[in-house]
């Protein structure tokens, strides 16, 4: 049953432990910015989980002092800053570090190898195809899977003269 309950000294910590390192996330992300919560790459993704389990870790656990989860926050953001600056200053580091957004559809054609090759499956785009409100699959002029795993549907009726060449710049298979 111990584990049910507390004392009123851990709660007390885990309270002063909960404020201290919701303090600190804040302050790395105004000196960091926003980019350190963005969803552009796969090291953005892991900075996000790891502030997350250090908020866990250092409010919950008994092992972790207020001050090592300051310093573990810390060491996140200057990582995270430091592979966002060297993306920007060396591009080579950005293209080998970072996926390249793939397209799954093209013209209302969906791309089937490359699909069973990024483990997306048909009832996947249909279902972004219906959440971009695509009533024609010929409307979907184009379907690409992002560097996020998330799923952009760029549409326009069939009909319509588009230009797709700028907004598909370095997605893989455009």
């Amino acid at each position: 049953m111990d584990w049910l309950t507390t004392t009123w000294e851990a709660a007390g910590i885990a309270v002063l432990s909960a404020v201290g390192i919701y303090a600190a996330v804040i302050l790395h992300t105004r000196i960091a910015g926003l980019r350190s919560f963005s969803k552009m790459s796969a090291f953005d993704f892991a900075m996000t989980i790891g502030v997350g389990s250090m908020l866990a870790s250092t409010i919950l656990g008994r092992d972790v002092s207020l001050l090592m989860g300051v310093v573990g926050l810390a060491s996140l953001f200057g990582l995270q800053y430091l592979v966002a600056w060297l993306r920007v200053a060396w591009p080579r580091f950005g293209q080998a570090i970072d996926n390249r957004p793939v397209l799954i559809m093209r013209d209302g054609r969906m791309l089937e190898d490359v699909m069973r090759a990024n483990e997306i499956t048909r009832s996947d785009v249909l279902a972004k195809l219906r959440e971009a409100n695509v009533l024609r699959l010929e409307d979907a002029r184009a379907v690409v899977l992002e560097t996020t795993g998330d799923i952009s549907v760029l549409h326009a009726p069939a009909d319509r003269d588009v230009r797709l060449d700028i907004v598909l710049e370095g997605v893989q298979g455009a």
